[in-house]
């Protein structure tokens, strides 16, 4: 059985509840049954209590598995991120998290699946970004001017050939 998502409190006083009612003469696969645990849990409570006390009931924080990056190396990969793709030698300015990765692995020494890649980023506050499919030489100015003058007209008509001048081929 996994552990239940609820407070260390709770789960404290379920401890406590499955020594007295060991205390009470019922056995551990009873107790077990009765609080939805498995006996050889309630056998770990009781033998705990007995060496260590209250205090061996206790809910200890479980930290999981050390990060593979350091605070520094993670402060670096945020400036070294700003600086952009093309700033760290890739051909366009496109992040993607194999080269998120491939950067991660160049400067801290440390590999990671690109899953991985994309749940370390979302932690610093990176998030995925499109870019904007728009071409580089366009000219808003211009864009506005249509708009302002030839847009009215091809609204009224539905033919941007027939007002404009474009010839259909």
């Amino acid at each position: 059985m996994s552990r239940p998502k609820v407070s260390a409190e709770l789960m404290e006083a379920r401890r406590r509840q499955a020594l007295q009612l060991l205390d009470e003469g019922l056995s551990l696969k009873e107790v077990g049954g009765m609080l939805g645990v498995a006996p050889c849990s309630v056998m770990r409570w009781r033998d705990a209590a007995e060496s260590g006390g209250e205090e061996a009931l206790q809910v200890r924080f479980s930290p999981g598995r050390p990060s593979a990056l350091t605070g520094r190396q993670r402060k670096k990969l945020g400036r070294l991120l700003l600086k952009g793709a093309s700033g760290n030698g890739f051909n366009t300015e496109l992040w993607t998290t194999r080269r998120e990765g491939t950067l991660i692995e160049q400067h801290c020494q440390v590999q990671f699946h690109r899953s991985h890649v994309a749940r370390l980023l979302h932690e610093l506050g990176v998030s995925c970004q499109k870019p904007e499919r728009r071409a580089l030489e366009r000219d808003e100015q211009k864009i506005h001017a249509w708009k302002r003058t030839h847009w009215p007209q091809v609204a009224k008509t539905g033919s941007v050939e027939k007002r404009v001048g474009y010839a259909a081929t």
